[in-house]
């Protein structure tokens, strides 16, 4: 039986890929502009053929997208019939690793047998991160494994016997206030901005660090300066330090 699968899922597979040649194009953005705020971005674009093969199923998978998203409290831009645009905001580091974990792993997914038949677009996610505060700024090392093994058919062996990345092409990228360093140094860098290109067929991991303002290590250092000066200006001296007018 197993044979048998294997025999008939191939040839099925050679022909998505002959007909259906980059037939969704799926960009996930991180905008950590802030320390306590930002938004994950999902831009999500199906080919003129998919649609035209199947738009109900198309319309079902998206629009389980915009459930997930307002469980979230984000939400949802149908652009057209074939394009989505998620936006999902965060209040900090954790908030961000909980959400889009929620997001890619949710705990009640939506099952049916129409949603089977995209299981192609199904991405496996984890996030992490670290973060450090260093009074003034955040250190924040992030971490993801996006599992995309289940877009690839594999051998007896585990060799790859064809992998769809002609079907669907995935990017990750990390929006950050002074950018970032990309510690697995496969990403592209453009200004503020690192865009990972995921590989279907293979676990991705992604690494990088960057740092942001702590905007609380500045108020205080702020009021703390505007309080000395102050006292200058009425007594003529620094606290604790003797006059020295006459």
């Amino acid at each position: 039986m197993l044979r048998l699968k294997k025999f008939v899922l191939l040839p099925l597979v050679l022909l998505l890929v002959s007909l259906l040649g980059g037939c969704v194009r799926y960009d996930v953005g991180i905008d950590f502009r802030r320390q306590h705020h930002g938004t994950i971005v999902q831009h999500i674009t199906l080919s003129d053929r998919l649609t035209a093969l199947s738009q109900s199923e198309a319309d079902k998978w998206l629009d389980s997208v915009d459930q997930r998203a307002k469980q979230l409290k984000g939400k949802a831009q149908r652009v057209s019939p074939k394009e989505i645009i998620v936006l999902i905001p965060f209040g900090n580091g954790q908030d961000l690793v909980k959400k889009f974990n929620q997001f890619y792993n949710p705990n009640t997914p939506i099952k049916s047998a129409e949603a089977e038949n995209l299981d192609i677009l199904q991405l496996q996610a984890k996030m992490a991160i670290k973060q450090n505060n260093w009074l003034l700024f955040e250190r924040n090392r992030l971490e993801l494994d996006v599992d995309l093994r289940a877009l690839g058919i594999l051998s007896n062996q585990g060799n790859i016997i064809i992998s769809p990345g002609s079907l669907v092409d995935i990017d990750f990228g990390l929006q950050t206030p002074w950018g970032s360093r990309d510690l697995t140094t496969t990403a592209e860098q453009s200004e503020n901005r690192a865009v990972w290109h995921l590989q279907p067929g293979e676990i991705n991991h992604l690494d990088a660090v960057f740092w942001t303002p702590s905007f609380l290590g500045w108020g205080t250092l702020a009021i703390s300066l505007l309080t000395i000066a102050g006292f200058i200006a009425k007594y003529g001296r620094l606290p604790g330090v003797p006059s020295l007018r006459a």
